[in-house]
């Protein structure tokens, strides 16, 4: 049976790691701070915010919130978030998403601080990544992938790496994630021909597509260690991975589980960028 690679004990990792770094920013004088912009009270978003700020306490983190209603003005939105970046006070935004339709998403993201910028939602942190800046942050759930292979001691200097999804959130940033180490990354999508055969041959094979139980045993090797990113539910309201994990489990070398794996580490790394940018002001 393959090693499954669990998401816990990397987060309880990477939360020892920043609890420690928030006494020092602590001791120094400066108390790290996560500002919430959040439009209206969305249950989804108020779930989220209360699981974050859960973490926040027990890292030893302040926070706060800053709500407007769904119809706030452009305008409005713009003051909001540019008070939050100019406020010392304050070391990492996260803007909640979708915002509502009459306001200019990419405008906002653009507005955004780069150094407060935790979620990656200002396109110059991505412009960071794909030139190999040492600055910003990359996208959370990427930067996961990553934390979750260095846990269990995966070496991805030359290392085939196949991923299935090609978007700005997952699949390009992480591609460059790995080629920074030294891996070889093929990049998948929908139009990919073959891709079974494609995916077969993979050391690492991340997938990121949204549809339940889609990779079966057809899509992997012996030697495959498979990173499910995908976040379905079924028709019971179960939650569910893009791989068929009951029938590639004894198919594979290791195999991460949803839930269980990638996704409960994103928040943590969320917390990590809002660590790294309050250690630049002590």
């Amino acid at each position: 049976m393959a090693e499954i690679l669990y998401g816990k004990p990397v987060t309880e990792s990477i939360r020892n790691d920043i609890r420690e770094r928030a006494k020092k920013i602590r001791d120094a004088g400066t108390m790290p701070r996560l500002a919430v912009l959040r439009s209206g009270e969305r249950l989804d978003d108020l779930a989220y915010e209360k699981r974050v700020f859960k973490i926040c306490d027990d890292i030893g983190i302040s926070h706060m919130t800053c709500q407007v209603d769904r119809d706030v003005s452009q305008r409005e939105l713009e003051l909001e978030l540019s008070q939050l970046n100019s406020d010392r006070m304050v070391h990492g935004i996260l803007v909640f998403r979708p915002l509502p339709d009459h306001i200019d998403d990419e405008l906002i993201c653009s507005i955004m601080s780069v150094d407060k910028d935790i979620d990656c939602m200002n396109p110059n942190n991505l412009k960071y990544l794909f030139t190999g800046l040492k600055e910003g942050f990359a996208p959370c759930t990427p930067e996961a992938v990553i934390a979750l292979l260095d846990y269990y001691g995966y070496d991805l200097d030359g290392a085939n790496v196949v991923i299935v999804n090609r978007s700005l959130v997952l699949g390009k940033p992480l591609a460059m994630l790995f080629m920074n180490r030294n891996a070889t990354v093929t990049v998948c999508h929908s139009h990919t021909k073959d891709l079974p055969e494609i995916t077969r041959r993979a050391d690492i094979l991340v997938t990121g597509i949204g549809s339940p139980h889609y990779f079966g045993p057809e899509y992997v090797g012996s030697n495959t260690t498979v990173i499910d990113v995908g976040i379905n539910f079924d028709e019971n309201g179960k939650m569910t991975g893009d791989v068929d994990f009951d029938r590639v489990k004894d198919k594979v070398a290791a195999i991460s589980p949803v839930p269980g794996g990638v996704g409960g580490i994103t928040s943590t790394i969320l917390l990590r960028h809002l660590i790294e940018s309050a250690e630049r002001y002590i």
